[in-house]
């Protein structure tokens, strides 16, 4: 029977059995949760089931189970599957999570889990399945079937018989008698002693071939790293037990997912198999060092960092043992347009490429991840993504593959994704980490584990940096407007808001005032409201727009006068609260906006066909607010101004980001853009708008700009352009200089200017001032058209 004890004022109660077991002689023998703690002698944790009877105990589809001592309304049962049978009279051994402490490692265990165990309290269960019990009362528990023997020890509330058994520590396991002897009483029936973990060899910590678990045995395991990585991308050994794989020690990580590389300094001949792997220590730190030549168990993982990447093989719940130091690291694998082929990525016609057989001469994520884990290098690499906040940078090892104008690299097309790209991070977190901006080089060596994450895909893990050379990078300048010309300019401001410290507002103003060269209108993106994210349904940008209007004075620019059309109370996207807009700036001096009231967040405005050409209902205004398309994003802005006689369309726009998408470098390819559906339908809504003005007016003079989330080659912008109303300005500039943010290393344009049939001669500039640089005030860059109104068609 199980009895479940509950502390105060209520009485232990011995229940009566509501289990079926499948057998009545396995049971719990011995229970470890100080492993690796302070004192403790062993590395982990450990729980061993012993079988008393006559004839072996199947394991399949059984787990062991633990609970906290005084589990709380969140606590959960945490689950360690078992395989496998216990042998009459014999062990089994099942590890568990390890400490930082301890200097002996178990012996080989027969299953690996990563449970972190109370060393003084708790309740561990054998169950029939491997599902989580849910019980946590003496009623539930009593009422579970499922529960084929349970010991509960120091001050655990679930227990059997008239209390649980005492004396567990860092220091102490509890364990039953050599006989087994199972009386339904934790007290009774286990006692505390120095922790002796066996397992179904009958091997104990030290006996012999035990010690590929790190102690013991010095000899290698039957399996080598390239056993484990095999020839796709998921592991043939994946969710099995591996002994004393043998490997050196090339990179240590210590912060964020702790563990090491190890790389067989003995490779095969098989280009498809990396040689290395990543040892994942969980919240320990990894008691190795680089050059530490090891033997390590564990077990086989493939870990995910998310649902669209791809996985990195570990070895989980690990230990091992150092056999020498002071190692020279295997041999290096060099990254160079001579070694990354040119095609970046097989198809799976949307499917997972998991199992497809590795490709590595073929295509650049094949050959990256025929070398996961292992140590490369780059040389004299050119920076093509500058500095983050998280100390990372971006490099290319073929310098010659779609250089943009400014030393970056182009994302040119959809199949064009940049196959040198690659993250450089650092294992030194001691060392500051280089400040660079595109087109600088990381001169000499860096090399170091290639692993991979959700971020960027495949990156080198640096334990050698090169040099930073500074490439000499300078913000540009816009040439200033003639008296002639119109200038209207898109910057995204990047949530700005008037709780922003002055120095956002300096610097973006100061993007205004001298690289974009005072234009006459500036359609902004990403203005926020009054107070940003304080979500207390402030929609006004009033004290917004003083600020920045202010600051362009203070740069030296001209004082602007605004509009917009506020929002709905979080019902335009963006951050909750901050209420995301966009808005028009215009030099009074220069240029006139022709007020038409009546356009408000959720009215429309249309176009009027009168006798001297089209007007606005309402301006500024929106077009079609009610429409699906813009649901829980930005809506269009619409404004008309009048420079020198001539009135000029302006439709600012801020289409729905890409959030969503698959990654490039992920498991499914081609990868899923989920999000284009929304920005299609936008670009049809302002298509449609832009058609009805150039129905009531052939030759009006219309302006499309903003952050339209998209590349110059997709759909969006073919939907957009749809029956030639529209010119993308983009498009009349050199490749090389096509180009607005920076993202993972690729530079590519996701903010447009395009232009009414009308509109003859211009003169358009991508200012880059932001996305190439490590100290941005923005993540775009702006851009700006100077028309030449007089000479346009009429």
């Amino acid at each position: 029977m199980i009895s479940v004890g509950v502390t105060g004022a209520f009485a232990f109660t011995a229940l009566p059995s509501a289990f079926a077991a499948p057998s009545a002689t396995a049971v719990i023998a011995e229970v470890y949760g100080g492993g690796g703690n302070s004192g403790a002698t062993l590395v982990r944790d450990f729980i061993e089931l012993g079988n008393a009877g006559s004839g072996a105990y199947d394991l399949s589809g059984l787990s062991v189970q633990y609970l906290s001592g005084s589990p709380s309304a969140s606590s959960q049962w945490q689950v360690t599957p078992l395989s496998g049978s216990i042998a009459p009279g014999k062990r089994y051994l099942v590890a568990e999570a390890a400490g930082s402490g301890g200097t002996t490692a178990l012996p080989t265990p027969d299953a690996t889990g990563s449970i972190a165990m109370s060393a003084s309290s708790g309740t561990v269960a054998l169950v029939s399945g491997t599902t989580a019990l849910t019980c946590k009362t003496a009623a539930d528990c009593a009422a579970e079937g499922r529960i084929v023997d349970l010991v509960g020890y120091g001050s655990a509330v679930v227990r059997e018989g008239s209390g649980p058994a005492a004396g567990a520590s860092n220091t102490a396991s509890v364990a039953r008698a050599a006989s087994l002897a199972d009386t339904d009483d934790n007290a009774a029936d286990l006692a505390a002693g120095g922790p002796s973990p066996v397992n179904s060899a009958g091997q104990t910590p030290g006996s012999g071939d035990g010690g590929g678990d790190g102690g013991g045995s010095t000899e290698p395991g039957a399996v080598r790293v390239r056993d484990i990585q095999g020839t796709t991308r998921l592991s043939p050994l994946n969710g099995q037990t591996v002994t004393r794989v043998p490997g050196v020690v090339t990179g240590v990580r210590t912060s964020g997912s702790k563990g090491y590389w190890i790389q067989d300094p003995q490779a095969d001949a098989d280009p498809r198999t990396s040689e290395a792997v990543f040892v994942y220590t969980g919240s320990a730190d990894p008691a190795v060092a680089v050059g530490d030549s090891v033997l390590v168990s564990g077990k086989v993982t493939e870990y995910y960092p998310s649902s669209t990447s791809q996985s990195v093989t570990e070895i989980t719940g690990p230990t091992q043992t150092v056999l020498s130091s002071g190692n020279a690291l295997p041999g290096t694998a060099v990254l160079n347009a001579a070694t990354v082929p040119d095609a970046y990525v097989p198809t799976a016609g949307g499917g997972s490429i998991d199992t497809l057989p590795l490709e590595p001469a073929t295509y650049a994520l094949d050959f990256y991840e025929s070398l996961e884990g292992m140590h490369v290098e780059v040389s004299d690499a050119r920076v093509v993504g500058a500095t983050t906040q998280y100390d990372e940078l971006w490099v290319t090892v073929k310098p010659d593959e779609n250089p943009s104008a400014r030393g970056g690299t182009r994302y040119s097309s959809y199949d064009q994704p940049g196959t040198g790209r690659m993250k450089v991070m650092s294992l030194d977190t001691a060392a500051a980490f280089p400040v660079a901006n595109v087109g600088d080089e990381l001169t000499g060596t860096t090399s170091g584990p290639l692993d991979y994450s959700t971020y960027g895909g495949y990156n080198l893990q640096a334990t050698r940096l090169g040099t930073l050379a500074d490439g000499g990078l300078e913000p540009e300048v816009t040439r200033a407007q003639k008296n002639k010309e119109l200038s209207v300019a898109t910057y995204n401001v990047e949530n700005l808001d008037a709780l922003d410290d002055q120095e956002k507002f300096d610097r973006l103003a100061e993007g205004v005032a001298v690289s974009l060269g005072s234009p006459d209108v500036v359609a902004l993106e990403e203005i926020q409201d009054d107070n940003g994210a304080v979500n207390d349904g402030t929609v006004t940008a009033e004290q917004t727009l003083t600020r920045f209007t202010d600051a362009i004075v203070a740069a030296g620019g001209p004082r602007y006068s605004w509009r917009y059309v506020a929002p709905e109370n979080n019902q335009d996207g963006g951050e909750p609260g901050g209420n995301i807009r966009l808005a028009f700036l215009f030099d009074p001096e220069r240029v006139d906006f022709a007020d038409r009231p009546g356009g408000d967040a959720t009215t429309a405005t249309s176009v009027v066909k009168t006798k001297k050409g089209a007007r606005l209902s309402h301006s500024p205004g929106r077009i079609n607010p009610a429409s699906a398309a813009w649901e829980d994003s930005r809506k269009p802005l619409v404004g008309e101004f009048v420079f020198r006689g001539e009135r000029v369309f302006v439709i600012a726009n801020h289409f729905g980001s890409k959030g969503g998408d698959q990654p490039l470098h992920g498991r499914y390819q081609e990868p899923n853009r989920s999000s284009e559906t929304k920005r299609h339908a936008q670009a049809a809504e302002v298509n449609t708008f832009v058609k009805s003005l150039l129905a009531a007016d052939r030759d009006a003079k219309a302006v499309v700009l903003g952050d339209l989330n998209d590349f110059e080659f997709s759909k969006t912008l073919t939907t957009l352009t749809d029956g030639d109303v529209l010119n993308p300005l983009v498009n009349t500039l050199p490749a090389a200089e096509r180009y607005t943010y920076v993202f993972d290393g690729n530079s590519q344009t996701l903010d447009h200017i395009l232009t009414s049939p009308a509109i003859t001669h211009f003169d358009y500039d991508i200012v880059h001032i932001n996305a190439e640089f490590a100290d941005q005030a923005s993540d775009h860059d702006p851009q700006i058209v100077r028309i030449d109104v007089s000479k346009c068609r009429k």
